[in-house]
């Protein structure tokens, strides 16, 4: 039985896609959680063939499972993750049980902010960074060439979680207090705040080959943390812009020796010319596929599961739209009441898809990282411009009905 292991899964976005997809193209899918509630709601997840209960964390125990769903006779092709941090633990298993197309120290170092700045440290489009030791103290004045504002940052942090901006010394000092009693035995990063237009591209690499699927700007909304809130989906790309960013894809896959891979880079085009933000081992998360596909008529999950088993990808673009993603958060904290206006927003013109994540009785927040963004809406249009005025027309249609908590 041809089998596709899958570490950790969301109940949606790209992770949950991926199962889906591997389903379709005939794949027996196990997938390991260490989510109680994903058991308990079991019937929600046709698409996974057994769901094994298992600390994710833990590779020894990983490594039993594996060889009991061999001893039952199914035949590993690959193991995968298209979930933040188990992208390199499910590449060294494919090391051992299957042929791994991948490259696991590539993955190790795309995973790892420190590694990343590291391996790259000396390419232009590096920001100027700073490596702090476990419980040490610093102050600006005592690194070289980097003045405020700087960025304070754990090697393992995602989706803006502990990435915190410091305008001053005093700011500096409480973020490095901050994150160091949540982190006490990590380095953190200290490196210069980029200013400029971001941007996301989503590639995949096969054979040494560069394979761009998007490149999409990004809006920033900035609170507490910087927080993604909108994705614009570039149907067509400048050529300036094309070719700068082929040449940092080219110098980043040259320099960590990356042969097959899936990857997105996080990029700001400032006054100094492009600057890495950071790179991550996978696609993005949440809507992601959903918006390639709303443009260009691919499923990257599914082509990116078939450079795993050895297979070419195929971009082929059977569609070329703008498209634009607006996420919606909330400013006050409270447990959802009722959320109105989904069914207008979703028959609104040019929409593709409208999602809404939290259900009655959740508690919301203001966002602390992506994962408190509560719905999203695609929307597709002739130009950036109409796509982007169409899906903030539809997000200003739903509303989130709270009892606020103070």
């Amino acid at each position: 039985m041809k089998t596709i292991v899958f570490i950790g899964t969301n109940k949606s976005g790209s992770s949950r896609e991926a199962i889906k997809a591997a389903e379709q193209l005939g794949y027996f899918t196990v997938v390991f959680t260490n989510r109680e509630k994903q058991l308990e709601q079991r019937q929600q997840y046709p698409d996974i063939h057994e769901l094994v209960y298992i600390d994710i964390e833990n590779i020894t125990e990983m490594r039993k499972e594996i060889k009991k769903l061999q001893f039952q006779g199914k035949e590993i092709l690959a193991i995968l993750s298209f979930v933040d941090s188990s992208v390199h633990t499910a590449s060294t298993l494919s090391d051992e049980f299957c042929h791994n197309y991948a490259s696991t120290e590539a993955i190790f170092k795309m995973e790892n902010k420190q590694e990343t700045r590291l391996a790259l440290e000396n390419e232009s489009y590096t920001p100027k960074f700073h490596i702090l030791s476990p419980g040490k103290t610093i102050s600006i004045n005592e690194i070289p060439n980097l003045d405020f504002p700087v960025m304070v940052k754990s090697p393992k942090s995602t989706g803006s979680k502990d990435a915190l901006l410091a305008e001053n010394k005093k700011q500096l000092e409480k973020n490095l207090v901050k994150l160091q009693e949540k982190y006490p035995k990590d380095l953190l990063i200290i490196e210069e705040y980029i200013d400029g237009d971001q941007y996301l591209v989503e590639a995949l690499i096969h054979n040494g080959k560069i394979h761009i699927a998007g490149v999409l700007e990004q809006e920033i909304t900035k609170g507490k943390r910087f927080i993604v809130t909108g994705y614009g989906v570039l149907a067509e790309v400048p050529d300036k812009l094309e070719k700068e960013i082929n040449q940092v894809l080219q110098s980043i896959v040259t320099r960590l020796n990356l042969h097959n891979g899936a990857l997105h880079l996080e990029m700001r085009r400032s006054k100094n010319g492009w600057k890495l933000i950071e790179i991550n081992p996978r696609i993005s998360g949440g809507a992601m596929n959903k918006m390639l596909q709303a443009a260009f008529g691919f499923n990257l999950v599914e082509e990116t599961i078939k450079l795993y088993l050895g297979e070419e990808p195929y971009l082929h673009r059977k569609t070329n739209n703008f498209v634009f993603t607006q996420h919606l958060i909330v400013s006050n904290k409270g447990i959802l009441e009722k959320v109105t206006g989904r069914n207008r927003a979703t028959h609104s013109p040019g929409v593709v898809e409208v999602y809404v994540k939290p259900k009655k009785g959740t508690l919301l927040t203001p966002p602390l990282s992506m994962g408190h963004r509560y719905a999203y809406v695609i929307a597709k249009g002739n130009s950036m411009e109409e796509a982007k005025q169409l899906a903030k027309t539809a997000a200003n249609e739903i509303k989130f009905h709270m009892v606020e908590e103070y």
